[in-house]
């Protein structure tokens, strides 16, 4: 019995060692899923090679940039741009604000993630500042417009003449900081 009884908890504490460990693997392999694939706006998407796609952009033309803010999950914070669209010439940098606000009584710390609709997009929008770039500390009640300043390649595929960039927010106020 006593054999039997070590046997199920040695498979006990192997199984949580082991949930432990994939806990850790999965960031990693989701940066990896994310870049392979394009997913969640990674700025390295897998190469797209397609005729569709072959032709690239005449500088003198205009793209229309369409910003979406959305909170996760009951996050209490305000989020939203100061514009929905913004038009801009291939090459030429811009800048958007966001504007954030602590609805909570208390401080708090998000991360914003950013997605682009096509995901083709990514490759060819480059964020040169962006809020997204580091975690973001609000007291409670405090607020702050937020910059993103960007540019969109000249080589974006001449077919493509609307890029939505979707930030969310994440509440990551229980996670260590990161430095740098």
């Amino acid at each position: 019995m006593i054999n039997r009884t070590n046997k199920t908890v040695i498979i006990g504490i192997v199984c949580a060692v082991m949930m432990f460990g994939f806990s850790f693997a999965l960031v990693p392999l989701y940066r990896v899923v994310c870049k392979v694939t394009g997913l969640n706006g990674g700025a390295n998407v897998a190469e797209i090679e397609s005729s569709f796609y072959a032709s690239a952009m005449n500088p003198d033309e205009k793209i229309a940039i369409q910003f979406v803010a959305t909170n996760n999950a009951n996050l209490p914070w305000e989020f939203y741009p100061k514009k929905n669209t913004l038009i801009v010439h291939p090459a030429e940098q811009a800048k958007m604000l966001f504007f954030v606000k602590n609805d909570s009584n208390h401080v708090m710390t998000v991360q914003a993630v950013p997605s682009f609709t096509p995901p083709l997009a990514a490759k060819y929008f480059h964020k040169i500042e962006c809020f997204c770039f580091r975690q973001q500390t609000l007291a409670a009640g405090e607020s702050k417009w937020m910059p993103v300043v960007f540019q969109v390649d000249k080589t974006l595929p001449a077919d493509v003449h609307i890029i939505t960039l979707a930030y969310t927010l994440f509440d990551v106020t229980a996670l260590p900081r990161k430095s740098g």
